[in-house]
This record gives structure tokens, C-alpha cells and sequence, in this order.
């Protein structure tokens, strides 16, 4: 699994803990170093069963230069969601875990981290000492 993280934040930091308290397999991405392409993001969004506007912080000041409250959420304005978070990564929500099973959540709860972790698959889970 992969965990899409700010080093900043703190729901980072507490994912990052969990994750480790667990044992868990996972590799670290700082986005906002290691920033996703458009196609990243596309795929991640598929992965949530999320919109490009689901994952977006709206209340940073890049938002708010760009307007973004003010975007039209529907099907024709997607990519242009999808632009900006790829232009400006401090705009999409974290931390995002990317689970073995296909899927994705935003893990900003433990139980959200939780349920990235139940969908290890049973081979890759550390097992107990």
C-alpha cells in the first residue's frame, strides 16, 4: 500500500503511526515533493469512487486564488479539477492510503486507516513474532 502524506500534518502523522503500530507493508509518497500527474489523480479518484472536488481543500489559499468555490462540479469540469489538483498538490485532502485490494480511502480517522489495513492481503501482512 501506498499513504500520500504531508509531513505537516498531523492526520499524516497519526496514519503514519497506526500504520506502523500494525506492522504494516506500506511505502510513503510526499506529495507535495513527489507530486501526481493528472493520470495519478485519476486513478486515485477511481480508487476512492470519489470527484476531483471530494478531495479538494477548498479552504487553502490556492483555492481560494483560484476561485474554486465558485467551479461548477459536474462531468464537464472534472479535468479542470483534475489540473489544478496536479498544479497545486497542497489542494488535494491527506492523507490518502492506496489499499492492495484496488481501492483507496482519505484516512483521515483511524478508522479509515483501519480500513485501508483490512485490505491487505493476508500474504502481505506481517505476521506476528
Amino acid at each position: 500500500m501506498e499513504i500520500w502524506i504531508n509531513p505537516a500534518c498531523s492526520k499524516c502523522r497519526s496514519a503514519l503511526t497506526l500504520l506502523d503500530a500494525e506492522g504494516a507493508d506500506y511505502t510513503v509518497r510526499r506529495y507535495l515533493e513527489d507530486v501526481p500527474s493528472q493520470g495519478e489523480i485519476r486513478e486515485v479518484l477511481e480508487r476512492l469512487g470519489l470527484e476531483p472536488w471530494d478531495i479538494t481543500r477548498t479552504g487553502e489559499a490556492a483555492a481560494e486564488e483560484l476561485g474554486l468555490r465558485e467551479w461548477p462540479r459536474d462531468a464537464g469540469s472534472r479535468e479542470r479539477w483534475i489540473a489544478a489538483l496536479a498544479e497545486h498538490p497542497e489542494l488535494i485532502q491527506r492523507p490518502i492510503i492506496t489499499a492492495e485490494d484496488g481501492t483507496a480511502v482519505v484516512a483521515r480517522s483511524e478508522e479509515a486507516v483501519r480500513d485501508a489495513l483490512s485490505r491487505q492481503t493476508p500474504s502481505r501482512q506481517t505476521p506476528d513474532a
